[in-house]
């Protein structure tokens, strides 16, 4: 198991806990495809507003198992990918798309099994007619994402792992499942969290 299967086992909740809270993507985001999950570093597009020629550019150099981050200046409801794009970025294997706009065809989308998370799922269509960026940091929902950071996504949304703290998140992730699992055995034996995680002193104890 690559280290970006164990972020996308781990999910977005943990990833966001284990890297110390940071990372998250904070923008309501529609999940196309229900009940997917997704790790891998970040192949990132800067888009012209309102235009995907950028996305169309991306699709050469995008590679297996990598997200693909689609933003634009000003996130509105236009579609930067729909049905073909969504296509090539399946052929060329990525792991999911992240889209700081609109997606349309979205059952043609969820056909195609692509896991795909975007703002909008939305009608209007976009021009190709303005030359944006490829591989520089982007911003999405107040975190800058940079190429080959890792962006975990799932139900609960998107979080970023900063490229060079990967492996050592990805520890602390199994550390924190393992330790959940050890504690969710004793609340179904009965026990309560208010306890196990000290918090009764903190409400109960007299006050000084």
């Amino acid at each position: 198991m690559s280290v970006f299967d164990e972020l996308a086992q781990a999910g977005s909740a943990t990833a966001h806990e284990a890297s110390g809270r940071g990372g998250v993507v904070d923008c309501d985001l529609v999940q196309l495809l229900p009940g997917s999950r997704a790790a891998g570093p970040a192949r990132t597009v800067h888009c012209g507003q309102d235009d995907n020629l950028m996305v169309h550019a991306a699709m050469a150099e995008l590679e297996p198992g990598e997200v693909l981050v689609v933003t634009m200046p000003e996130a509105r409801p236009v579609a930067l990918l729909g049905e073909l794009l969504a296509t090539q970025a399946r052929h060329r294997g990525a792991a999911a798309v992240l889209v700081d706009a609109a997606v349309r065809d979205a059952e043609e989308l969820v056909e195609l099994g692509l896991p795909v998370w975007a703002r909008w799922v939305r009608v209007r269509g976009a021009t190709k007619r303005i030359v944006g960026t490829l591989g520089e940091p982007v911003e999405m929902g107040g975190t800058t994402i940079r190429p080959g950071d890792a962006v975990v996504l799932d139900a609960d949304g998107a979080v970023v792992v900063p490229r060079d703290r990967v492996e050592e998140v990805a520890i602390a992730c199994g550390e924190r499942l393992e330790n959940e699992r050890l504690k969710r055995a004793q609340l179904q034996a009965g026990a309560l969290s208010y306890d196990l995680d000290g918090l009764r002193d903190l409400v109960e104890r007299p006050s000084t």
